[in-house]
C-alpha cells in the first residue's frame, strides 16, 4: 500500500484517515465564486509545490497566497499559456520532483483541448506522480457549461472532492464531499466547512 502523505488540511486528513496515497491525482471541483482557492493555497504547505497557473499571473497566485490567513507554504510558480498549453504544462510537470505537491489550477483551459492529446496528459501527470511520490491536484471550476473534457478528468482522477456552496440569506452553507476514492473508503458524509479566512470544521449548527 503507497504511503499516505499530508494534504496540509487538518480535517481533510481526519476524514481520509491521515491523507492521501503518494502517487495520487485528485480532482478538486469548486464553484469559481467561493473561497474554494483557500484549500489550493493549503494544500502548499506540507511538501514543496509546483503551482501551475493557466489564467492567473504568477504575480497575482503569489499575492493571494502571501494575503491568505492561512498557513501555506512558499510554492514555485509557473504561468502555462501559449499556444501549446498542454505541452508547456507536461514539461512543467515533468520537472516536479520526489515527493512533490503539484496544483494545476484551474484545469479548465486544458480540458478544452483535443481529448486524445488531453488523456495523454492526464496519464502522464499520474505516470509521473507514481513514479516521484508526489500528488498532484487539478482544480476544476464548477458552473453551468464545464468544459467538454471534465467527464475525462473525473474518471481519470484517482480521487474527486467536490465543495458545494449554498447561500442562504447571510449565511453561507460550504460542504466538502469525497465523491470517489479509488481503492479507498468515501467518508459517509460531507464535511461542513468554515471557509472565512482558512479551511476549518463549520461548528456554528450541525458537525462537532
Amino acid at each position: 500500500m503507497a504511503e499516505k502523505l499530508s494534504t496540509g488540511v487538518e480535517v481533510l486528513d481526519r476524514e481520509l484517515a491521515g491523507g492521501l496515497p503518494a502517487g495520487s491525482v485528485v480532482a478538486y471541483q469548486a464553484p469559481a465564486a467561493s473561497q474554494g482557492e483557500l484549500l489550493l493555497y493549503e494544500l502548499t504547505r506540507p511538501r514543496e509545490t509546483l503551482y501551475l497557473t493557466t489564467i492567473r499571473t504568477e504575480d497575482a497566485v503569489a499575492d493571494a497566497i502571501a494575503a491568505a490567513k492561512a498557513p501555506t507554504g512558499e510554492p514555485k510558480i509557473e504561468l502555462v499559456t501559449g499556444e501549446d498549453p498542454i505541452d508547456s504544462t507536461r514539461r512543467a510537470v515533468r520537472n516536479a520532483f520526489e515527493g512533490m505537491t503539484v496544483i494545476i489550477d484551474p484545469i479548465d483551459p486544458l480540458e478544452r483541448a483535443d481529448r486524445a492529446r488531453y488523456e495523454q496528459l492526464l496519464n502522464e501527470i499520474r505516470n509521473h506522480m507514481i513514479n516521484t511520490g508526489g500528488i498532484a491536484f487539478l482544480h476544476a471550476l464548477e458552473g453551468p457549461n464545464p468544459p467538454a473534457h471534465r467527464e475525462t478528468t473525473q474518471h481519470m482522477a484517482d480521487v474527486v472532492l467536490d465543495l458545494d456552496v449554498d447561500r442562504k440569506g447571510s449565511e453561507i452553507d460550504s460542504r466538502l464531499t469525497v465523491q470517489k476514492y479509488r481503492g479507498g473508503k468515501i467518508p459517509s458524509e460531507s464535511i461542513k466547512l468554515d471557509l472565512t479566512e482558512r479551511v476549518r470544521v463549520d461548528t456554528s449548527r450541525d458537525i462537532a
